[in-house]
């Protein structure tokens, strides 16, 4: 189903012809307005009357992470801070917190994206909708909530933590969806299971899951297990937070990006220069509509590819591919580039083994090192050594031969392993900062 069937499926000369048009509009509002980008484009030597189509978005500078953080609060705030209605704040988990400043045409545009993704998803204004993302300062709790609420459903706004109450409420108030991170959603299961409380007998029939990376493997898993169709969002706080993209229910295979707020590319994240389409590369995004802090060329980090080939379900948006890892996330291991996913896929391949893991990355003798450190499943007994020494021979044969790294293999008792009720902590590196 559609929320905004016009928009949703606007003909592609229609739609690049408003991205046009909204380009045209933010570069001259930015260069006004944010000395940064004043600056920028007065370095490079354009104006925003250079912009002539969308093949000009190329000469534009990009803007990084560090760029928000440089500027950090309000530094590149394009709206006087009485139109500021809401401020947000990613994780600042290296150095300062990237803050993002909304306002209520900001709000109203992120609604709007967050209702075309939930129906995007098969959700209606009939369905009670679990929100389990963080409220606060990260995007995920409030960006759902408002996203359930404009499509007309009824949001049950639990927040994170409580898990097992949480379960509880997904019984007694017989949710129809569910928003919260993948490995949170095994997480509730698990704790169902203690309770004696099967999710899959209850009414819940799909869930929205983001705000950390997964494969395809896990999707299969949750879905057996919570028996629901589980479907990917995409977003991140500094472009506006969960609703940028979605899979829609009718064909899992890439997320539509909603092109009329935000105009994609693909970069080679070495050199910056833009990829064909089909290509992995980084995703660099530029805020069409956006007031409070727009961005030119936003670049990612997350790997991915644009496929603009048409959709079963009728929408004209292209669709990213799901994320490959980001390219700051890549692991260096003696040389080795090595993507958490990778691991993560051959770890759920293995039924023996829970999605429950964590990658150890030290540094002895001066030698990177390499473990893996996964839970068994409940059926393989512990004390049956043998059957516990093969699967872990097997798992460092093939992490070596698929990714050409040898890795300590450790497996572990179930629920052994520290469960995150946001997002999980996959990698943990031990290595002394450079």
């Amino acid at each position: 189903m559609h929320y905004n069937v016009k928009m949703e499926t606007l003909p592609r000369e229609d739609l690049e012809a408003l991205q046009l048009r909204r380009l045209q509009d933010l570069c001259s509002r930015v260069y006004a307005n944010v000395p940064f980008y004043r600056k920028r484009f007065n370095e490079i030597g354009i104006t925003p009357a250079d912009i002539k189509s969308l093949a000009d978005l190329k000469s534009l500078p990009f803007t990084e992470k560090q760029d928000m953080r440089n500027n950090y609060p309000y530094g590149l705030f394009c709206a006087p801070k009485e139109n500021i209605v809401r401020v947000h704040a990613s994780s600042g988990t290296t150095g300062k917190a990237t803050v993002v400043g909304y306002t209520q045409r900001d709000l109203d545009n992120w609604a709007e994206c967050g209702a075309r993704s939930m129906a995007a998803c098969g959700i209606t204004a009939r369905d009670f909708v679990h929100v389990a993302y963080g409220y606060g300062l990260f995007t995920g709790g409030l960006g759902a909530h408002y996203a359930a609420e404009r499509l007309g459903a009824t949001v049950i706004p639990a927040s994170g933590g409580a898990t097992r109450r949480q379960v509880q409420l997904l019984r007694d108030f017989g949710a129809n969806a569910l928003c919260c991170t993948p490995s949170y959603a095994l997480h509730l299961w698990e704790a169902g299971q203690e309770q004696g409380i099967n999710i899959k007998d209850l009414p819940l029939r799909v869930g929205v899951f983001g705000a950390e990376p997964w494969t395809e493997e896990m999707r299969r898993d949750i879905e057996n297990k919570l028996g629901i169709d589980a479907l990917n969002i995409y977003g991140l706080s500094e472009v506006m937070g969960p609703g940028v993209a979605i899979e829609c229910a009718e064909n899992k295979s890439g997320m539509h990006l909603w092109e009329d707020y935000f105009l994609p590319e693909i970069i080679d994240p070495i050199t910056g220069e833009n990829l064909p389409a089909g290509e992995v590369g980084e995703l660099v995004i530029t805020t069409l509509t956006k007031e409070g802090i727009p961005l030119l060329r936003y670049r990612t980090r997350d790997l991915t590819s644009l496929d603009y080939t048409p959709c079963s379900c009728g929408r004209t948006h292209v669709r990213i591919t799901r994320l490959r890892g980001r390219s700051d996330d890549m692991l260096i291991i003696r040389g080795v580039n090595v993507f958490p996913q990778q691991i993560e896929s051959m770890l759920i391949d293995e039924p023996a083994l829970t999605p429950n893991y964590q990658i150890v990355v030290d540094r002895v003798n001066n030698l990177d090192t390499l473990e893996v450190q996964v839970e068994m499943n409940e059926n393989l007994i512990a004390d049956e050594v043998r059957k516990i020494q093969a699967l872990e021979a097997r798992l460092r044969k093939n992490i070596k031969e698929f990714l050409g790294v040898t890795a300590k293999v450790s497996l572990k008792s179930p629920r052994t392993i520290t469960r995150s009720e946001g997002k999980a902590t996959r990698v943990v590196d031990n290595r002394p900062k450079e």
